[in-house]
C-alpha cells in the first residue's frame, strides 16, 4: 500500500506557474506508475497526465499539453507536475494517483489514463488561476 501527499497548490494569476508535489510512503514508489487528475467545480474528475514507473514515458490530456510536465524522482518517493502559462480554467483540485504495476521491461513504459486503474489516491490540493 501507499500514502499520497499533494503539495503546492494556491493561488495564481492567469500566465504563472506553479509546481505540484506528490510525496509517497509506503511502498517501493518505483513499483506504481503515477498520475494527475484534477476536478473542477461542479465538473467530473478528470485526466491530466501520467508517468511511467521508469519516468521514460508520460502522457497528457489535450489541454495541458505543452503547458504542463511530469516528472519524477524515485529516489525521493515524489512526482511532480510543473504547470505553466496558467488558464483560469485550470482552477481545479489536483490529485495525485498511483497505479500499481510489477516492474520489468515488459511494463518500464506503461501509463494510464483511466481513474478506475488507479489504485491509491491522494486529497487533493487546490490549485485557483485569477484572470
Amino acid at each position: 500500500q501507499v500514502q499520497l501527499v499533494e503539495s503546492g497548490g494556491g493561488l495564481v494569476q492567469a500566465g504563472g506557474s506553479l509546481r505540484l508535489s506528490c510525496a509517497a510512503s509506503g511502498r517501493t514508489f518505483s513499483s506504481y506508475a503515477m498520475g494527475w487528475f484534477r476536478q473542477a467545480p461542479g465538473k467530473e474528475r478528470e485526466f491530466v497526465a501520467a508517468i511511467s514507473w521508469s519516468g521514460g514515458n508520460t502522457h497528457y490530456a489535450d489541454s495541458v499539453k505543452g503547458r504542463f510536465t511530469i516528472s519524477r524522482d524515485n529516489a525521493k518517493n515524489t512526482v511532480y507536475l510543473q504547470m505553466n502559462s496558467l488558464k483560469p480554467e485550470d482552477t481545479a483540485v489536483y490529485y495525485c494517483a498511483a497505479h500499481d504495476v510489477i516492474p520489468s521491461i515488459h511494463t518500464v513504459m506503461v501509463v494510464t489514463t483511466s481513474q478506475d486503474e488507479y489504485d491509491y489516491w491522494g486529497q487533493g490540493t487546490q490549485v485557483t488561476v485569477s484572470s
